[in-house]
Formats: C-alpha cells, sequence, structure tokens
C-alpha cells in the first residue's frame, strides 16, 4: 500500500522540479534535492535532501540517492544501486543493475567516519557493469568500461576495459561500447585513437590507427 505522504511529497517536488518530470507514486523524492528536466524516477527510489540529478536520467527501481551525490545528464541508473555522497556521475553514464559504490575505506558502526568520505567520480559515457564493486577514493576515466562483477581498486584510464577481482586492464573499448583491435580501432565504426605514454586518446581521422 502507498502511503499518502510519500504521494503527497513526490506531488510537490514534481511542481518543483523541472519540466517532464516523472516520479513513481511509491517514489520518496526529499523536498530539497534537484531533478532535472525530463528525468524519470521509478517504484521505490529514494531520492534524499541535497542529492542532484541532471537532465534526461532514468533511475530503476529501487534507487538510493543520499545528499551529496550528483548526477550528470542522460545518466542511466538500473536497479537496486545505491548512490552515497561523494559519488558523482557525469553525463551520459550507465550504472549497471547492483553495481555497488562505498565512501568509507573502513568503515565500522561504532566510529563516526563521516570526515572521512572519499569522493568516486565516474567520468563522461564511463559505464559500470553490473554487480561491480567500485571501492571509494578512485577514478574511472572518460568512456571506461568496468565489466560485470569487477571490484575496481584504483583509477581506471580513459576508454579502458577492466575486468576480475581485483581490477586489471584487459582491453580499451570504444566511444561507442565495443572493443578495439590490436591497433586501437573500432571494428563496429572504424573510429581510431592513439596511445601515448600510456593514455588512449581518439584521433580525428578513422581508419587503421596510424
Amino acid at each position: 500500500m502507498i502511503h499518502e505522504d510519500r504521494i503527497n511529497r513526490s506531488v510537490e517536488h514534481i511542481e518543483a522540479a523541472g519540466p517532464d518530470v516523472f516520479i513513481h507514486p511509491s517514489a520518496v523524492v526529499e523536498e530539497g534535492s534537484v531533478t532535472g528536466a525530463g528525468t524519470r524516477i521509478w517504484a521505490g527510489c529514494h531520492i534524499m535532501k541535497g542529492a542532484r540529478t541532471g537532465r534526461d536520467c532514468n533511475l530503476g527501481e529501487y534507487v538510493y540517492m543520499e545528499a551529496g551525490a550528483v548526477l550528470g545528464d542522460r545518466v542511466k541508473v538500473k536497479n537496486h544501486i545505491a548512490l552515497y555522497s561523494g559519488v558523482i556521475c557525469e553525463d551520459d553514464v550507465f550504472l549497471g543493475p547492483g553495481c555497488v559504490f562505498t565512501n568509507v575505506i573502513n568503515p565500522r558502526s561504532f566510529i563516526e567516519r563521516k570526515q572521512e568520505f572519499r569522493q568516486t567520480i565516474v567520468k563522461k559515457g564511463a559505464t559500470i557493469g553490473a554487480n561491480a564493486t567500485i571501492i571509494c577514493g578512485h577514478t574511472i576515466g572518460r568512456y571506461a568500461m568496468a565489466g560485470a562483477g569487477t571490484v575496481v581498486t584504483k583509477d581506471v584510464p580513459d576508454y579502458a576495459l577492466v575486468t576480475g577481482n581485483p581490477g586489471k586492464i584487459t582491453g580499451y573499448v570504444c566511444e561507442c561500447g565495443c572493443r578495439l583491435d590490436g591497433q586501437f580501432v573500432c571494428p563496429a565504426c572504424q573510429k581510431g585513437y592513439r596511445m601515448t605514454a600510456g593514455v588512449l586518446s581518439e584521433k580525428k581521422e578513422r581508419g587503421n590507427g596510424l
């Protein structure tokens, strides 16, 4: 049964949010949070005061956003994900179902460590696979991809594909999400990349990666 006060809070927030926002009647969106135009918030979500969501985002069922969590524009958050204070996702990020974020490196229930929260940044276009775990204090690079079940324990470079526990670089992916070949060329869209001093960047011309 949906509580009437929960519905009322959602309705009030819709009026204060950007246009074309959808909030499911069972979701709790606290006054003082920010929701961008065109964003859709589905059943069972809880968005706390101080959380910020950009434009045209999609939050699946039972997403929790704590004060200080930030989503850019066009972020897709699948079901059963908690975004704690200090988690920042830039534009066009994809968070797969059940992926896990943390914000304290050594938690104890009997020790208050709110002053020790570590920021985690997921940069533009990156993908976090289903059930992956992101240890706090790291940055996931632009268009990088953490495979399903990966445990990320250090920074991930732009375009890198990381898999396993602990996560290790096992390849590189294109902006479109396909794995690059040995010459750093995408077999799907033919976009080429160049590796310079361990940093992969997009080439202007298409084709053979030269």
